[in-house]
Parts: structure tokens; sequence; C-alpha cells
């Protein structure tokens, strides 16, 4: 079982390994950032508000958001009750229903399919009606089944402007299913 309730950053690094399971498709987490409101680029960092209610609710909950008003996004929501913080999930390896993510995402290179946060969640048909679902039904994060995998902290975010000095994104070192090289 996977404690959320615990700084987003540990979170963000135990992460790496583990599958995320929604329906008939699955990926195991090869790159993850952290997300904390004490930080500018992090939603919660405006407060309590209708959107980010979901990152200062109970740890181990979906939080699905719109980005740049095309993609959803998957984040866990982290740390303590009443402390805005998630971990996107950046880039999966595919394992199951590759063909199911193929027709999804309109593409049959399986290294396009999961490698980045707007492509995974195409491809295991997760959208914004998955918002606040607790984490582990419908989607699923399952808990690694191997010992943790050679993490590399790959440096800053990507995409953002605020907060660029923090090294919060973490990626399976020597993935070919990241959304960019570490390092």
């Amino acid at each position: 079982m996977i404690d959320y309730g615990r700084p987003v950053v540990e979170v963000a690094r135990e992460l790496l390994g583990c599958v995320v399971r929604h329906g008939e498709t699955a990926g195991r987490i090869v790159e993850t950032e952290a997300y904390h409101h004490s930080e500018p680029a992090c939603h919660a960092h405006v407060g309590l508000t209708p959107r980010t209610r979901v990152l200062f609710g109970p740890p181990g909950r979906a939080y699905v958001y719109r980005s740049y008003g095309i993609h959803a996004l998957l984040n866990a929501v982290a740390e303590p009750e009443g402390v805005g913080a998630a971990v996107l999930i950046r880039a999966l390896e595919p394992l199951e229903g590759i063909e199911t993510m193929r027709a999804r995402r309109g593409r049959t290179a399986t290294r396009d399919l999961c490698s980045g946060p707007g492509k995974l969640t195409e491809a295991l048909g997760i959208g914004l009606d998955l918002d606040d679902t607790p984490l582990g039904d419908p989607i699923e994060i399952l808990p690694r089944d191997a010992p943790a995998p050679p993490v590399a902290v790959a440096g800053g975010r990507i995409g953002i402007t605020k907060a660029v000095d923090l090294d919060w994104r973490f990626c399976v070192a020597g993935s070919p299913w990241l959304s960019r090289p570490a390092g």
C-alpha cells in the first residue's frame, strides 16, 4: 500500500516503478514531478478554491485538471489533509492494453503512447470526470512488485515558469519512456 500522507517529494520518488491501471490499460510510472502549496508553480499556492479543494483534501485521491485547455493531467494528492500538494504523473512505460492505447492516441509507435502527462491520460482514458476519485477505483496506482528502480533526479520541472529552481522532477534512470531525457 502506498502512503500518500507523507512529504510530496518522497511520494514522487516512491511512485517510480509503480503501475497505473485504468480499465484494461496499464503502465509503469517512469517520471513524476512534485508540487507543494508553498511554491508558486503549484495550483494550491493561491489557497483553497473550488479548483484546488482536492489538493487540500485527504491524500490518495486523484487530482485531474485540464492543461492548456486540451489535456487532462493526472496527479496523486499527497501530504496530510489541509496541505495542498500532489505528484504529477509525467510518463509511463506502457504495459497492458497497448492496442487500446494506440486507438485512443491515434499513434502506432509504442514510444509515443505515454511519454508525457497529456499523452498518458489520453492513452489510459482518464478524463476530468475522474477528478477527486480515490486512487484505487477506478484509477489504481499499484505498488511496485520489484525492488525500487534506480532514480535520477532529473532537475527542474517541465513546462513551468515559476519555482524553476526546485529539482522536483524524478525519473527512472535510463528509461526510454520519459517525456524528455533526464539530466
